[in-house]
């Protein structure tokens, strides 16, 4: 209620200045300048202003010309100098005139250090550094008129005229005044002018055709280039924007994408198919998310899950011997929310090697993973897995190098460079560093490597097929090309929605 009674108030003011300016006018003034009429009729140049542009909406009732001048004005700071006068002169004034002051005492009043400054310089005060209890100021003239003070007065109410460029310099300075530019109409009356005013109707409505009213109505141009209201609609995560430009990539390249739909997986297809043995580390629960019900998978395939027991127990028939431990059922029957998209590339792979004859598979995932891991800035509990998974005859690592060259390389990634390591089921293994300008460093963008046989043959594929796989995560990218420094402002309920709405589509 309050807001509308002060739009009223407005719209009243408004009205008045506009016949002010319509009155001014027409008393034989050929033009009006709307700060000299501001200042004339002690109205705010701003609402002067207001009251011109509606004046103009009216169509050609008056004319209009924009001018500016520069002029100074008292900062804060100077304005307070009118009124209690120059830092030096309120210094001087706290002195004691027999005895003196301690010039601690002084240094603690407003702008004291500057007005000190400024007094000795003008040789209103001395100082004496061997006085009991410190060092002491004291008066060297009994009075002293403040011409800081009657300077900046004068200016406020006059102008600069009589004030020396070198004064004017020093205030400047000092951040007393300030120079500012005053922008304002030169106002004459249009072809159409009258005192009267009269508002332009913007519709014509039913009442007006009925009536024959329409005839006498004056209507405002219709402006018919005038853009419509924008239309809202939905918007791209930068993270699906960025999921879209390297699924692309993947297809550029020839790959097929992985059905991913399964976030729940048993511990065989994530972990054991994976030869990663059962008392590794990651599958505790500290690492991963087991789930309470169903507890247990009741379908997996008896014969494949005898051929993967033997390989961890002894190597089975790979040349490996395993890791020499006793392997137990139930623990890969458990359920799990999947820790990477590998578990859907063991199920593809495991499919390819049960058809009838090879055949060379380019496969890719990005979807999200679960994993128990503590959060912060650059960790969360699930994230987004990027998966490139290659079966072929004798490809070697030379292939996944080059491989990789032209996967970074779509990606605008042109510098890499990689590092031996260790995972559990391939062999050799790779981190991928990437040259990042930004940071003048290399930095790890993924990881990669050649699966193993303890893998691959339990699976029935031929003894010459090679997988090559990497993969990295999809928020680290994100991040790096949308600028976000912590990933709970990308991915949660502390997303910034506006940020989602105003970012650009992405092109890598």
């Amino acid at each position: 209620t309050q807001h509308v009674v002060l739009i009223l108030i407005m719209a009243t003011k408004t009205e008045e200045i506009s016949q002010k300016i319509l009155s001014a006018l027409d008393s034989n003034k050929e033009t009006i300048h709307s700060y000299t009429f501001a200042q004339e009729t002690g109205e705010d140049h701003q609402l002067v202003i207001g009251a011109i542009k509606s004046l103009q909406c009216l169509g050609n009732v008056i004319q209009l010309e924009q001018n500016q001048f520069e002029k100074w004005e008292l900062t804060e700071e100077g304005a307070e100098i009118v009124d209690k006068g120059s830092h030096e002169a309120r210094v001087f004034n706290a002195v004691d005139a027999e005895k003196g002051s301690l010039q601690a005492d002084l240094m603690k009043l407003p702008n004291a250090k500057i007005g000190f400054s400024k007094a000795m310089s003008a040789g209103w005060l001395g100082v004496d550094k061997n006085a009991e209890g410190g060092t002491r100021v004291l008066r060297k003239v009994p009075s002293v008129v403040d011409l800081v003070q009657q300077t900046l007065k004068g200016l406020s109410e006059k102008g600069v005229d009589g004030i020396a460029e070198e004064q004017l310099k020093d205030f400047k300075k000092r951040k007393l005044i300030t120079n500012v530019v005053i922008k304002y109409y030169d106002v004459r009356k249009g072809p159409e002018f009258s005192v009267q005013l009269c508002k332009l109707e913007t519709d014509l409505t039913p009442e007006m055709v009925q009536s024959g009213s329409w005839e006498t109505k004056r209507f405002k141009p219709y402006n018919f280039d005038a853009l419509g209201v924008p239309v809202v609609c939905g918007h791209l995560h930068p993270l699906m924007k960025v999921r879209t430009e390297i699924r692309q990539i993947f297809l550029e390249m020839g790959f097929t994408e992985m059905p991913t739909n399964n976030f729940i997986e048993s511990s065989f297809w994530n972990f054991d198919a994976l030869f990663q043995p059962q008392q590794h580390p990651a599958r505790d629960c500290h690492d991963t998310f087991f789930i309470s019900d169903p507890m247990c998978t009741l379908h997996l395939p008896e014969d494949y899950m005898k051929l993967v027991k033997r390989v961890h127990e002894n190597g089975g028939d790979t040349g490996s011997i395993g890791y020499q431990y006793d392997w137990k059922e139930e623990e890969a029957r458990k359920n799990l929310l999947r820790t990477h998209t590998t578990a859907v590339s063991a199920r593809m792979l495991y499919k390819l090697g049960q058809e009838k004859e090879f055949r060379p598979v380019k496969y890719f995932s990005i979807d999200r993973v679960f994993r128990n891991e503590a959060l912060d800035a650059t960790h969360l509990a699930e994230f987004h897995q990027i998966e490139g998974v290659v079966a072929d005859r004798n490809i070697t690592l030379g292939d996944l190098m080059g491989m990789l060259h032209g996967f970074f390389g779509k990606m605008g990634i042109k510098k890499l460079r990689f590092k031996p390591a260790y995972n559990p089921y391939t062999e050799p293994s790779m981190e991928v560093f990437s040259y990042h300008e930004g940071l003048k460093k290399w930095v790890e963008i993924g990881n990669s490597g050649v699966f193993r046989p303890e893998l691959l043959l339990p699976m029935n594929l031929p003894k010459d097929v090679s997988v090559i796989a990497w993969g990295l995560s999809l928020e680290r990218p994100t991040m790096i090309k949308y600028g976000i420094d912590n990933i709970r402002d990308l991915v949660g309920h502390k997303v910034d929605f506006e940020m989602v709405y105003s970012n650009p589509i992405c092109r890598l």
